[in-house]
This record gives C-alpha cells, sequence and structure tokens, in this order.
C-alpha cells in the first residue's frame, strides 16, 4: 500500500516485513519485537566469513537507540564470544521493570559488562519497527521507506 506524503513515497509496513536481508544473503535484520511503550528491539546479523550478533532497542519517539554486539566469531583479532543470553536477561530484568527507570543509559552501563560494543546513538530517520509499531511517533524524523 503507497501512502501519500508531501515529502515523497512513504511505504506502510507490517512488522514481518522487517525481517529482510540488507547485504546482499551475508546480513540483515530479523527478530523485531515490541517492547512497548514505544519502544522496539532487533537484532542485526552477518555472516560472511565471520558471524556477528548485534541489538537494537529503539525509543521510537526521541529516536534513541542502544546497540550493543552479543556474538562474534572471526571478525578480526578478537577472541570468540557469544554472551547472547545473558545480555538478553540483561534487557529482559530492566524491560520488565518500570520504563522511568530502564533507561538506555542504564541499559548500557549494564551490558557494558557484558557486551561489546555498546553505544546510545541518536537517529533522525525512523526505523522500519517504529514505522510499523509506533508510526505515530515520528514526529519531524524522516519516514521509513520499505525498499523492494
Amino acid at each position: 500500500m503507497i501512502l501519500i506524503s508531501l515529502t515523497g513515497p512513504v511505504f506502510a509496513v507490517e512488522l514481518a516485513q522487517c525481517n529482510r536481508t540488507t547485504h546482499v544473503s551475508h546480513g540483515g535484520e530479523d527478530m523485531h519485537r515490541d517492547l512497548g511503550e514505544g519502544r522496539v528491539m532487533w537484532r542485526d546479523w552477518w555472516s560472511q566469513e565471520g558471524t556477528a550478533t548485534d541489538y537494537t532497542i529503539m525509543d521510537c519517539g526521541p529516536g534513541e537507540a542502544l546497540t550493543f554486539r552479543t556474538a562474534e566469531v572471526n571478525m578480526g583479532d578478537d577472541i570468540p564470544f557469544d554472551r547472547t543470553e545473558d545480555a538478553l536477561e540483561v534487557v529482559a530484568r530492566h524491560e520488565g521493570g518500570a520504563r522511568i527507570f530502564a533507561t538506555l543509559m542504564r541499559m548500557a552501563d549494564d551490558l557494558g559488562r557484558i557486551a561489546k560494543d555498546v553505544s546510545v546513538l541518536s537517529s533522525d530517520t525512523e526505523s522500519c519497527a517504529c514505522a510499523a509499531l509506533y508510526a505515530d511517533l515520528r514526529g519531524t524524523k524522516a519516514a521509513f521507506e520499505l525498499k523492494e
């Protein structure tokens, strides 16, 4: 379905459409889910000569994102690791409590002891999961456009 917009074509998306290959058969996004209260999460995967697993938690309204790597094998000189289960337990603990305390910075601090490449960023572009679940929180961010 194509929606008309003053800024160009914007495609309505379903959450399942966010599961996609983003780098010709060796990278993509999947496992998109709604964390509630305007927050979403997904996994980025990479698999070419090495493998990596990264997660992003996006606060759709302000466009703040927490990114972190939970696993990698053969991605340089680093020792292979997989701390995905431990990292996701940290996220679940934070998300299971009051949102006022589950800030991205607090999660980043806890994940810094487990995951790699932990950072909190700002984005002025809407993510696919935010477009699917919280399009009303887009504000002035550039709308997500599904490329087919």
